[in-house]
């Protein structure tokens, strides 16, 4: 585990359009040293905020955009094109205004699709998905992804791995159905924390107040199992991006005062 790094910004505006000119960076970068790249999405306010921030910045046509595989961190088990799923929303913020090649585009499973209500079932057809893409160099069951995001919640989940709940709990698998979920819909599809830290990089992306007690939950040494962000952290780097009221109850010595 690598400590985390901390960069806070001003407000969420100016937080989304740092982090998005971040990724931009990163994905030219691993295109240009590998081939291609292999980001992990997020939803939410803040996933998708760093995906509008994306699609409206001049320097998105930097990236080839052919090359390039997303994924999802969780999914809310719903129908194909329902309003709340993360892929229906990363669509409409950015995925349909770039070239992207249709078969590197790794959508979750919906509910109305061929495993119908059977969670588990789609779960491990996520992982199976998942180990296909994952070469010898990977040396696991998942891809090593150059960047995996992940929105902070409140109450400090990740994905859809909740404080106590079995998810946050597994160890082997990479993929699992969450059932009775505290935020609606209470059925998801999420990664494990271990498929979680197979990625190069995990970025964890909290703006506004209501993030603030989660991250200075998190960031103060609290266990995964009450706090599952606590357990979210990439292979080599592990990277915080927030804004000034998200960041407010941390105690400045953990970021530099620069960064604000």
């Amino acid at each position: 585990m690598n400590t985390p790094q901390l960069v806070v910004h001003r407000d969420k505006e100016l937080r989304a359009r740092a982090a998005a000119a971040r990724l931009i960076t990163k994905i030219v970068d691993a295109q240009a040293s590998r081939g291609s790249a292999s980001i992990v999405l997020t939803g939410g306010r803040n996933g998708n905020g760093l995906l509008a921030a994306l699609a409206a910045a001049p320097a998105r046509d930097a990236v080839d955009w052919a090359r390039l595989d997303l994924w999802w961190g969780d999914e809310r088990y719903l129908p194909e094109g329902d309003p709340d799923r993360n892929d229906t929303q990363a669509r409409a913020a950015l995925l349909d205004a770039v070239p992207l090649d249709p078969a590197r585009v790794h959508a979750m499973p919906a509910s109305d699709g061929p495993f119908g209500a059977d969670v588990e079932a789609a779960a491990e057809s996520y992982a199976a998905e998942l180990a296909k893409a994952a070469g010898p160099e990977n040396h696991g069951p998942v891809p090593a992804f150059d960047v995996l995001m992940l929105g902070v919640g409140p109450d400090t989940h990740v994905a859809s791995l909740f404080p106590e709940l079995p998810a946050v709990r597994e160890t082997e698998r990479t993929v699992v159905g969450v059932h009775g979920a505290p935020k609606p819909p209470p059925t998801r599809i999420s990664l494990t924390l271990p498929a979680i830290r197979s990625a190069r990089e995990v970025w964890l992306l909290a703006a506004g107040e209501d993030k603030a007690q989660a991250a200075a939950i998190t960031l103060s040494g609290a266990g995964e199992i009450q706090a599952p962000a606590a357990g979210a952290y990439g292979r080599s780097r592990t990277l915080w991006l927030l804004d000034a009221p998200a960041a407010s109850q941390l105690p400045r010595s953990l970021y530099p005062p620069a960064s604000a």
